[in-house]
């Protein structure tokens, strides 16, 4: 079956948007990281190949060849390895897919975007800064706001909640089916399905 981006050659480059190392697994900004992770494990992707300062392996979703990466730069430094990837592969800036936390969206809700500013997320104003535009598209994952009144810097870099767990897991597994889809379908499908929250039934059946 070819995918949606199969109406253009060469490949679609997906990022999951991290840090790296143990001490950040599990965090709520590593959200990109275990999309990419669970999506490299459905389609047979190892992740293991190194070089472009990034983790990462080259297959096909649903019918379309994808490069799958997870910058190794830390999080704010994501688009180093994004330009050297995309240059290194020839990926035009409008065949670029990012994954990552968003503070805005509460946690479960998923937002499919084209284009637009970082909505202050360093991550993705790296991206712009060194791909000279914000032409690339995103999937945005909601990890919602404080609520203690922790900073946001040490909020997004610790793990979540004790009762969002089960919330945390089923919205990997929508953002996993959310990036099927796209890059199967194209963008506004994606929106059409995953604009709202998602329940347990709907990611479990």
């Amino acid at each position: 079956m070819a995918g949606y981006w199969d109406q253009e050659p060469g490949p679609l480059l997906v990022l999951g948007l991290g840090n790296p190392g143990p001490e950040y697994a599990g965090s709520r900004h590593n959200m990109g990281f275990a999309a990419t992770s669970r999506l490299a494990d459905r389609h047979g992707l190892a992740l293991t190949k190194s070089g472009h300062r990034s983790r990462w392996d080259k297959g096909r979703v649903r019918g379309t060849q994808v490069i799958l990466a997870q910058p190794q730069t830390y999080m704010n430094h994501s688009g180093e390895a994004a330009r050297s990837l995309a240059d290194y592969f020839g990926v035009p800036l409008h065949r670029l897919l990012a994954v990552h936390d968003d503070l805005d969206l509460e946690l479960g809700r998923l937002k499919v975007s084209l284009g637009g500013g970082s909505g202050g997320h360093k991550g993705v104003a790296s991206l712009i800064t060194h791909l000279g535009g914000e032409g690339f598209g995103r999937l945005r994952v909601g990890i919602g706001r404080p609520r203690f009144g922790e900073p946001v810097e040490q909020f997004v870099l610790t793990g979540f909640y004790a009762d969002q767990k089960p919330l945390v897991a089923e919205t990997v597994l929508a953002a996993t089916d959310c990036l099927e889809l796209i890059i199967s379908e194209g963008p506004q499908a994606a929106m059409q399905r995953f604009h709202r929250l998602p329940s347990s039934e709907e990611v479990e059946g």
